[in-house]
């Protein structure tokens, strides 16, 4: 692909970011009754955070799209996801066992680092210490989901590719193995480069550019074949896969945001959002 086109998808990583945060928001919104069981039963007025969340999913997502407050933004959308790390996956994953409910754990605190490092870059300063701490931190669970994935990639070549599921690729699609066996090499090599700093930017670009293109190209239709099955459980599955695999995509494009020595000089003097790679 030339690197023209990978530059334009790098830059709209924002839109990669907050377009699923408000499927998820209008998800909370819509079935918020399949949400509430998953509020932990400790937790007072269980249904009131459910519209919370989905709300604040929302709000999220229009910050980030008009990048505006993104520091703000960023920061209390990965604090919330690394809470509900803490608070609903990792004791299930820890009960019950298994590697679909550690690749969600993996796989949410992934998106909690890529708000991390949104804000970080959203402070715009290179020398701050508190945006170069945010990026620091938000990258190692990217890098650690990144290394994951494709360990998984490896072990189980026919699951749909990008973040590595249950479900399986379409029996229309050739070359069913192959495709996961690239992407689980992608992701490995992408991953050794986010750990070590190095070669961050381009292996973020390249890697990122791959998922997304594998959300538009595999995505689309399983997304579409989804919509058509009047099972309201199939729809909501293929939503969730197409937006969950399109987040990770834009947490990893989030890196090509940062480099090793500072950050990518997204904003101007003034505070106004700019394209990096552009």
């Amino acid at each position: 692909m030339p690197r023209r086109a990978i530059d334009r998808i790098v830059a709209r990583k924002h839109l990669c970011f907050a377009t699923p945060l408000a499927v998820f928001g209008a998800e909370h919104l819509s079935s918020h009754q399949s949400m509430l069981a998953i509020v932990p039963s400790y937790m007072p007025w269980r249904m009131f955070w459910v519209y919370f969340v989905g709300f604040a999913l929302i709000t999220a997502s229009l910050s980030i799209a008009t990048r505006r407050g993104v520091q703000w933004s960023g920061l209390l959308f990965g604090a919330m996801m690394f809470l509900f790390v803490a608070m609903v996956h990792l004791p299930r994953a820890v009960t019950a066992g298994g590697r679909i409910p550690w690749t969600i754990v993996v796989r949410e605190m992934s998106f909690g680092g890529d708000g991390w490092i949104l804000a970080g870059i959203a402070m715009g300063d290179d020398r701050n210490r508190r945006s170069k701490g945010f990026i620091a931190v938000g990258r190692v669970p990217i890098a650690v989901a990144v290394v994951f994935f494709g360990v998984q990639h490896l072990l189980h070549p026919l699951g749909l590719p990008g973040v590595p599921l249950e479900k399986q690729m379409p029996p229309w699609l050739h070359g069913r193995a192959l495709i996961d066996y690239l992407t689980g090499a992608f992701l490995m090599t992408a991953g050794v480069c986010f750990l070590l700093a190095w070669k961050t930017l381009a292996a973020a670009s390249y890697l990122g550019t791959w998922i997304v293109l594998l959300v538009v190209v595999i995505y689309g239709p399983v997304l579409i074949a989804a919509l058509a099955d009047p099972s309201a459980g199939l729809q909501v599955e293929g939503i969730n896969y197409f937006a969950d695999t399109l987040l990770f995509g834009a947490a990893i494009l989030s890196l090509a945001g940062w480099r090793s020595g500072g950050l990518a000089a997204n904003y101007d003097s003034g505070g106004q959002a700019r394209d990096y790679l552009h």
